[in-house]
């Protein structure tokens, strides 16, 4: 018990503290850095069957959604949130069929990766070509609606980039639950779907989001 409220130990946990912290989000990075490479190599047919099938596993997952739901909404309620975010953080089976059709717009926009942005033929024969190719892992910060999760998430693998999400800490479980139903569904669909192409946070400190934002590597 002396040892546990010695002064030298207090002064010490905060360091300890961030070095988790900084730990935790430099393997999320490294997970998704990974994951990039093998997005890459989908197809626009395999990337698009993925999100279908987490469209549908969303929609039939929709009890479990709405009881991690219902534990964000009494930590907001015990938080002190207004009614109009607690709405906005509310999800209903009207908002998770709306994330399942967003899933499926998604799957039929263009896939924007290997389209030829320019090309040209220099005096000595010499083409060249300017295609676009993914930017690899994107960090996402957003508040409240969980349903961004989804909508992020999706935009981000149908142009082959892992993401990473950082949700508000009043929205947790309800996001994690949604990137947890997303990744299952594109791993049952495709062998080769990468699990860290997608990555919640899962962490509420506010240390997190620098210490991400620090890993330009």
């Amino acid at each position: 018990t002396q040892d546990l409220f010695c002064p030298f130990h207090l002064c010490e946990l905060p360091y300890l503290v961030h070095v988790n912290v900084t730990e935790q989000m430099t393997r999320l990075a490294k997970q998704a850095k990974a994951a990039s490479r093998e997005l890459a190599k989908l197809t626009t047919a395999e990337k698009n069957a993925c999100l279908l099938a987490m469209a549908e596993a969303l929609e039939k997952n929709g009890e479990s959604l709405q009881q991690a739901n219902e534990l964000d909404m009494e930590v907001g309620a015990r938080m002190g949130l207004s009614a109009a975010m607690l709405d906005r953080l509310k999800l209903d089976d009207k908002r998770i069929a709306a994330m399942a059709k967003g899933l499926r717009e998604v799957a039929v926009l263009p896939d924007p990766v290997g389209k030829i942005l320019d090309e040209r033929t220099r005096p000595n024969g010499l083409k060249l070509q300017k295609i676009s190719t993914p930017i690899g892992v994107v960090v996402i910060i957003y508040e409240s609606r969980p349903n961004v999760t989804a909508d992020a998430a999706s935009l981000c693998f149908k142009s082959g980039n892992a993401t990473i999400l950082r949700g508000g800490k009043e929205a947790l479980n309800s996001n994690q639950i949604i990137a947890k139903t997303m990744i299952e569904a594109g791993c049952k669909t495709n062998p080769a779907f990468p699990e860290h192409a997608i990555q919640v946070v899962p962490v509420a400190d506010r240390e997190a989001i620098p210490a991400l934002l620090s890993l330009t590597q």
